[in-house]
């Protein structure tokens, strides 16, 4: 039999499953991927267990169950003042990861270039590849603070997509004000340029409070929204999020979806779509607020460096007082030997590039962000 010729000859296993992989094979607490480990809200499984007793187990319609499409035109409008029409700007998705990739693939045509602000999730670039694009990328400065000026400078005939992350993941950065109005006036000197704005942890924000593209006229008429249920109601195995994107780009958009999963889980749906209208999303920042305080107090004593962190729910660290290893070598050592995994950033710059920093999830109980601080501050 011949050999397959890889598409990503390039690409191994993410570091988010190497590192989950070993923080269970040497027991260590896991603060690397990004998930919940505290139970969801009650209303939420009531719900579903009645939906699960319920008749719907069978196919949605291809872009999302009417009822959860409606929800969610509601809550866009509440939270941001964008009406859309829910049967043709709204797509219900498996995850925000399929939305980022059926947008950029119908975008994205063979020879076009993407930039990527890296670090970056690790989605982004291979999505590019596969549908025969190159992506640029465009190094953040040290505080994960973007330079518009390097961003723009890359912008080319053949640019036609610039993919950001707000709130920004692993840098926990909120792009504030004037970055918005720089990406406004970059897409404004560009006419050929689509904008793809990856906002999963849109309602995780603190003392900065997030902006969305769904706010900002000039722009989101040549904008793909990605969000992300799972994040927000914190049932990442649920894998469902949507995407928000005028008909005009919905419409191609469509055309991909219904040949890489149709439609979505039913009862998911459903159960959402159920939920929603009761469900108050201006809480999440300051349920995750406590928890970054109650994280960065707990570590005060600790040689780590805690940097800023202004959404999502992510700290970053440098460690650079307690070793000169690399970032991977110092992850793999404090899941080894002191119990706690937790993500290098490098494995998110393309370039490797190396600042001594960590990445932490806070999105754990009480009881293990105690045991985790316990082990990290006698580091």
């Amino acid at each position: 039999m011949s050999e397959i010729k890889s598409k990503l000859p390039h690409i191994g296993t993410s570091v988010f499953s190497v590192m989950s992989k070993m923080a269970a094979q040497y027991n260590a607490i896991n603060l690397s991927q990004g998930f919940p480990n505290f139970p969801v809200a009650p209303e939420l499984i009531e719900n579903y267990q009645q939906v699960i007793k319920g008749d719907y187990n069978q196919y949605m319609p291809m872009p999302g169950a009417p009822r959860l499409l409606t929800e969610i035109g509601q809550k866009v409008e509440k939270h941001y003042g964008r009406k859309v029409n829910p049967e043709t700007e709204i797509l219900v998705t498996a995850g925000a990861t399929q939305a980022i990739f059926t947008a950029i693939q119908a975008v994205i045509h063979p020879g076009d270039e993407a930039i990527v602000l890296d670090p970056s999730y690790d989605c982004y670039a291979p999505t590019v590849e596969l549908a025969g694009g190159k992506p640029i990328h465009i190094n953040m400065e040290p505080d994960f603070s973007v330079d518009w000026n390097k961003v723009e400078d890359a912008i080319s005939k053949d640019t036609k997509l610039l993919i950001v992350n707000n709130p920004h993941n692993p840098g926990g950065t909120v792009f504030s004000e004037k970055d918005i109005q720089a990406i406004e006036q970059i897409m404004e000197r560009h006419p050929h340029l689509y904008l793809l704005s990856d906002e999963v942890y849109e309602f995780i924000h603190f003392e900065e409070k997030h902006i969305s593209i769904n706010s900002r006229k000039a722009i989101r008429e040549r904008a793909f929204i990605t969000s992300s249920f799972g994040k927000t109601f914190h049932v990442t195995g649920w894998k469902i999020g949507y995407l928000v994107a005028p008909k005009a780009l919905m419409d191609e958009v469509k055309k991909i979806h219904q040949y890489i999963v149709f439609s979505v889980n039913s009862t998911s749906q459903q159960t959402l779509a159920n939920y929603l209208p009761q469900a108050d999303l201006s809480d999440l920042g300051s349920f995750y607020q406590k928890k970054r305080d109650f994280f960065r107090e707990l570590m005060k004593n600790s040689r780590f460096e805690l940097l800023d962190c202004q959404g999502t729910y992510f700290q970053v660290a440098r460690y650079s007082e307690i070793s000169d290893k690399s970032d991977v070598d110092f992850a793999t050592e404090l899941t080894q030997k002191h119990g706690v995994a937790v993500i290098p950033v490098s494995g998110f710059n393309k370039d490797k590039h190396d600042d001594h920093l960590i990445r932490f999830c806070f999105a754990k109980d009480e009881d293990t962000i105690i045991k985790a601080t316990e082990k990290l501050c006698k580091i």
